[in-house]
């Protein structure tokens, strides 16, 4: 497997298992994570009205706690896929890396790696903390995070030594074929989706930032004043509780739709790139295509509805996630049955 091929699967492969560890995330420990943390913040605020201020530490304590643990699970599923993404990418740049065929390789593999070992260093943080750690503040978690991000960045600056040595006039032997243009259905179909999908998030993120974002800070600040002031009285304190609540799964739902929908669409414009490298069938690769695109407008849209519809709402988000998973699993699955015609320069794989 030459370096574009082990990053083109590599990258798939980490796009597709950090969308499950989303799912997963999503539907076992986000909200029932708001939940508990909501029945701490109200904890607080009795705390505060009974004048117990160890009860408050001890509230605020278990929120950093759920903090954490939310953060450290939403760090873990984005720097995962967005390793895949850099993957992909690098996978385009390789015939213009000017080093041998094995320290490509070698550095192609080091990413992979890379990219596998910091959202589990990330993910371990909160389960490790400092124990066994001969550091006061960082632990063995954090540091094979930093250990795996550095890893990442060395190998960056490595590929910029290989496109500076090639456009310096170096050559390598073995060097891989530049892709040849495709102007295939499922290319054309990725392209412009990809951009629609971009330009439909971007459109909503504008819409959201002149239209909702102050006043949802307008929002927030009142809400925290009157939890302040109605700590003495335990129905208004909860009241403004479940206020704050609703009003960070208004904002999460409208971050999260945002972004998702520009991260499918750089998503469908890598992909279709690579398509040269899914070895499959004309009718199964449109497919897998037509079905990744059905789901990067099903997840963003039914994000954005769960407020209103509630439960029903997130499930059908989740099955939109599902779909792309699956599309993405088919894709890697026509990448690893792929004939190494483009390594070989025989031509396209059919």
């Amino acid at each position: 497997m030459s370096a574009r091929r082990l990053l083109i699967f590599g990258g798939i492969a980490l796009i597709a298992g950090g969308m499950l560890f989303g799912d997963i995330f999503a539907v076992f420990v986000l909200h029932q994570n708001g939940g508990r943390t909501g029945e701490a913040l109200l904890a607080a605020t009795r705390a505060v009205a009974a004048q117990d201020s160890s009860g408050v530490k001890e509230a605020f304590a278990r929120i950093g706690g759920l903090l954490e643990d939310h953060g450290t699970k939403l760090d873990a599923h984005a720097h995962m896929i967005g390793a895949g993404y850099l993957a992909l990418l690098l996978s385009l740049l390789q015939p213009y890396v000017a080093f041998s065929f094995r320290s490509r390789k070698i550095l192609a593999q080091l990413f992979v790696a890379g990219g596998l070992l910091l959202p589990l260093g990330i993910f371990l943080i909160h389960y490790i903390g400092l124990a066994y750690s001969p550091f006061p503040v960082i632990g063995w978690a954090s540091v094979l995070a930093d250990s795996a991000g550095v890893l990442l960045i060395a190998v960056l600056v490595g590929e910029a030594c290989g496109l500076w040595r090639y456009f310096r006039g170096a050559r390598a032997d073995g060097a891989e074929p530049v892709l040849p243009p495709d102007n295939g259905w499922e290319s054309r179909m990725l392209l412009a989706g990809g951009t629609v999908l971009i330009l439909l998030g971007f459109l909503y993120g504008a819409w959201y930032a002149g239209l909702d974002l102050y006043e949802h800070e307008a929002r927030e600040k009142t809400i925290l004043s009157a939890m302040l002031k109605a700590a003495g009285s335990g129905g208004y304190a909860a009241q403004a509780v479940a206020d704050y609540g609703g009003l960070q799964a208004e904002k999460a739902v409208d971050i999260a739709a945002h972004s998702h929908v520009i991260e499918f669409g750089l998503l469908a414009i890598l992909l279709s790139f690579i398509q040269p490298f899914v070895f499959l069938g004309s009718y199964w690769k449109r497919f897998w295509v037509k079905l990744l695109l059905a789901g990067s407008i099903i997840l963003p849209v039914f994000v954005l509805l769960e407020i209103r519809l509630g439960l029903i709402a997130g499930g059908i988000a989740d099955i939109g996630g599902f779909m792309v998973l699956i599309a993405l699993m088919g894709m890697l699955a026509g990448v690893l049955r792929y004939s190494g015609a483009l390594d070989a320069q025989e031509g396209n794989a059919r």
